[in-house]
């Protein structure tokens, strides 16, 4: 009886060893595809995890992310000593001496369990952990038709991760085994792979680490949200223990070590990754449209689209960060002014105003069916429900930005926040190298993580004053001297079918003076600006817009001189920085190269240039708005001398829209051009005083203090100076003296207000 059970047993362990050979052996081959696929020998040697793409600035510093996951792989050797320690002591000590499966360790694991019915962990290996982030071993697409079966997943699984630790430990060193799995692994906070996590948590790299830190990242292994630093603090300081203990249990670390380490806090210096964050956050995230349009269509050498997301694109911006950092600088300077001067103004009276100075009725009735909020309330509610009106005005906690205090934690309603948010004036502000086309620096907004919407590209609006510059274009085009005569007086153009224009200047006063087109562009004279529009025509007007770099629709309408088409910051200097660029327009560019995840050249972009006026009218175009420097009464006068001095040629329009809604300024010096908008979110919300209003007082000073910035900046190259003049000499004159002396024929009228048709 002995014998047979002692035969029964032996059969049945070589039966239990050959059956379990043979499932090994269909695991592996996913034998009638019952048990899901196994990554093939290719994949193993170049296995594909996601990667964030980087996008940088021309000057080589780290703008920002686009992931899904967020990582960044690290090498061995940047690895700090006493994290690979606190790894191997935590997670797999015998990780040197073993090919991959470690059976003692699952010895332990099944003695503890089935025996001592004890918790005693999973026994993976370091290796097989690392199979499991690579391929995704435990993801549905990784099963097969038995792993449906209870009981049986999860040793199919193990089975799995068993044959590919053991493919990869013939295909790489412990060490690349190591860094494969730091690199691939989850810390939580969305941070992927040790080089974010390091950065997310401590703002260090992976080689900076100290070891009590490293045994922080280490303790995330096993539950990343459960040991938390952050939303767990108590836990994960337990847990920091345990691998300090760990540590010294087996020699990484002494006592006397051990017992220092564990009784320091745990300091995070906490920053998750977001383009909410950094610099240029708006251009970043607008520039995302066009990113994932080129990876759509670019392919792979192997006939695949690129993935934004999950390749680890390199991308270089035309973007300097200093000069970026300079403009936010400068847009945050003055609008936190400008808005505490809007507020004393407003007083206690709402800024949604109509043309005669009366509030709005209704004005956030209406304003709030524009939000998605109230969009999802009437899907869920329907129009005219009570529960809509009680949802909108429910108060809830929610955090605010401010001007004076940061973000504001506070109980508000949607419709609490919607009047809050709707006070605030908003700018935009983009700077344009002329001669190469790079943007070198793009403020959508004020805060990113609050004022969502971009002021350069994507929003547009009407530019007031700005657009005579393309009125006397066409004039200078057109063979008028910059000191051609025309008097300042009431103008009134018929065009059939539409009604009469009578403009009227920004002090509804006429001087009734004859003054030279330069000296009106200087002053921004409208009655001036309509006449040349009446002799020139709306449609060569249009016509010469579009040529020097004007890209949206404009209605061939006389109105049109004084700005009246919505137009975006980005291409008004876009044109200015035609005429810099001596008759070439060069569009806009901000994208220089994308480069694969190991530094290929992917795509160097070229700018797109043409020439869109003549050497001689883009330099006559700088001496007339050099104008609003030199004239008296020019509308940039007031920008400080200390940028003027040196010889420095400059150039700039203001623009003020009607009521003050919209005020506008484009500086031009030999080398940049800059442009800045600043108003209201809705065109009704804007200063009671237009001359609080006007582009002079709420966009200039961003220019100004934009450019003193730049120049204080030697290692930005950008020095003070002329512009360029043309190689020939010029073929119109621009000494106004010896005009008027060699011709009178170019007087337009003698003046008697009393006959005049206009």
């Amino acid at each position: 009886m002995t014998q047979k059970i002692i035969k029964f047993l032996w059969a049945s362990f070589v039966l239990g060893v050959v059956g379990f050979i043979l499932f090994i052996w269909a695991v592996s081959g996913n034998f009638l595809g019952l048990f899901g696929p196994l990554p093939d020998f290719k994949t193993l040697e170049n296995p594909q995890s996601e990667l964030a793409s980087s996008l940088y600035s021309a000057d080589g510093v780290l703008l920002g992310n686009y992931f899904r996951e967020n990582r960044s792989p690290v090498t061995y050797n940047e690895l700090a000593p006493n994290l690979v320690n606190a790894l191997i002591a935590t997670e797999d000590v015998r990780f040197e001496n073993h090919s991959g499966i470690d059976f003692q360790s699952m010895g332990r694991v099944l003695f503890k369990s089935l025996i001592l019915r004890q918790g005693a962990g999973g026994g993976s290996t370091l290796s097989q952990q690392t199979a499991k982030n690579l391929f995704k071993t435990r993801n549905l697409e990784s099963q097969g038709v038995l792993s449906r079966v209870p009981g049986l997943r999860m040793l199919i699984i193990k089975v799995k991760e068993w044959i590919v630790a053991a493919k990869l430990e013939r295909s790489y060193t412990k060490d690349e085994i190591l860094t494969l799995y730091l690199n691939t692994s989850e810390f939580g906070s969305n941070a992927y792979g040790i080089k974010t996590a390091a950065n997310t948590f401590f703002n260090k790299n992976p080689n900076e680490l100290e070891i009590q830190e490293s045994a922080v990242l280490v303790g995330l292994f096993k539950a990343p949200t459960y040991y938390s630093p952050v939303f767990n603090p108590d836990n994960s300081l337990r847990r920091r223990n345990t691998v300090l203990f760990q540590m010294e249990k087996y020699g990484f670390i002494s006592r006397v070590e051990r017992d220092s380490l564990v009784q320091l806090p745990i300091e995070l210096d906490y920053k998750v990754s977001n383009q909410n964050q950094g610099l240029a956050t708006h251009f970043r995230e607008v520039i995302k449209a066009d990113l994932i349009k080129w990876a759509r269509e670019t392919l792979k050498p192997d006939g695949t689209p690129y993935d934004l997301f999950g390749d680890g694109l390199k991308i270089y911006a035309t973007i300097d960060s200093r000069m970026q950092r300079y403009a936010e600088e400068s847009l945050d300077e003055h609008m936190r002014e400008l808005q505490k001067k809007f507020e004393r103004e407003m007083g206690n009276r709402d800024p949604w105003i109509d043309n005669n100075g009366q509030v709005i009725p209704n004005f956030l009735d209406n304003a709030v069916k524009r939000i998605d909020v109230y969009r999802n309330l009437v899907t869920r509610y329907g129009a005219n429900s009570d529960s809509l009106q009680i949802k909108l005005n429910e108060k809830k906690r929610m955090r605010v930005f401010s001007w004076e205090h940061g973000e504001i934690d506070t109980l508000f309603s949607t419709m609490d926040s919607l009047r809050y948010y709707k006070k605030f004036l908003r700018g935009g502000f983009v700077s344009l190298e002329a001669e190469s086309g790079h943007i070198k620096a793009w403020v959508g907004g004020l805060n990113h993580k609050y004022f969502k919407f971009d002021h350069v590209k994507q929003g547009k609006r009407q530019p007031g004053s700005t657009f005579k510059a393309f009125v006397y274009a066409a004039a200078i085009e057109n063979g008028y001297s910059p000191c051609y005569q025309v008097i300042d007086q009431p103008v009134e153009i018929n065009i059939p079918g539409q009604p009469a224009w009578v403009p009227k200047n920004a002090d509804n006063k006429f001087s009734y003076e004859s003054m030279t087109i330069r000296k009106a562009m200087a002053q921004s004279i409208n009655s001036i600006t309509a006449f040349m529009m009446k002799k020139l025509s709306p449609k060569i007007v249009v016509e010469t817009a579009k040529r020097i770099g004007i890209t949206s629709d404009l209605e061939e309408v006389p109105a049109l001189a004084l700005g009246t088409s919505d137009v975006s910051i980005y291409e008004m200097v876009g044109a200015f920085g035609t005429f810099v660029n001596q008759g070439e327009h060069i569009t806009p560019f901000y994208i220089d190269r994308i480069e694969d995840k190991n530094g290929n050249l992917i795509q160097q972009f070229t700018p797109k240039k043409r020439a869109a006026m003549s050497e001689e009218h883009a330099y006559l175009m700088l001496y007339m708005l050099r104008g609003g420097f030199e004239e008296s009464r020019g509308t940039s006068q007031g920008v400080p001398w200390t940028l003027r001095d040196e010889g420095n040629e400059l150039g700039g329009k203001t623009g003020t829209t009607q009521n003050a809604s919209d005020g506008w300024y484009i500086g031009v010096s030999k080398d940049l051009v800059s442009g800045a908008w600043v108003g209201g979110d809705d065109r009704a919300i804007h200063f009671r005083s237009w001359t609080s209003g006007q582009g002079g007082q709420t966009a200039r000073p961003i220019w100004v203090k934009y450019m003193a910035k730049v120049y204080a900046d030697p290692t930005l190259g950008y020095t003070k100076g002329p512009f360029r003049r043309p190689e020939r000499p010029l073929s119109i004159e621009i000494d106004c003296d010896r005009y008027e002396m060699d011709s009178n024929k170019f007087s337009d009228f003698d003046f008697d207000p009393r006959k005049s048709d206009f």
